[in-house]
């Protein structure tokens, strides 16, 4: 699961706009013009795939980290006292990603395990808490690629019923 895949799932899951989502890139730091929005929310194309297909930009991790932080001032405001955006951690994507939607929506730990739930996935609190835990903690643990496709199926079914 790439970085614009799970741009375009989290655009769907919470119904946002082309000028939402070139907004919250900016209030991330990242500058993004409103013509490349529709190419950011592309498929990447499979190195496989002899068709031709759409092109499309490539969203790095930092880009994405910079639209999360974006999406978590969109929702909840600026940080009281903070000036700027926060800077990129370079953390494992999924991960990030978990982290920062939670701040966004504002979920707690119960909420994250319902959309677990809703998308037909069981979560144990100890490995929800192995997903939150700083990179490097002996109890951390990568979210894979599938319980990330998973919670943002959930976030759709809670959130665009």
């Amino acid at each position: 699961m790439d970085n614009n895949d799970i741009l375009i799932r989290l655009r769907y899951a919470l119904d946002l706009k082309n000028s939402d989502v070139k907004e919250i890139f900016t209030l991330g730091g990242e500058q993004v013009k409103a013509v490349d929005v529709p190419l950011i929310l592309t498929k990447t194309p499979d190195a496989d795939a002899e068709e031709p297909h759409e092109p499309n930009i490539p969203l790095r991790n930092d880009q994405l980290e910079r639209f999360l932080n974006g999406l978590i001032t969109f929702n909840r405001g600026p940080k009281p006292g903070v000036s700027g955006p926060p800077e990129v951690t370079g953390e494992h994507i999924n991960n990030l990603v978990l982290k920062k939607l939670r701040i966004a929506l504002e979920l707690t730990s119960d909420d994250l395990l319902d959309l677990w739930k809703k998308a037909g996935i069981n979560v144990s609190k100890g490995e929800l808490g192995a997903f939150l835990r700083k990179e490097g903690h002996k109890n951390y643990k990568e979210l894979g690629d599938q319980l990330m496709r998973n919670l943002l199926k959930g976030i759709t079914l809670n959130y665009r019923p």
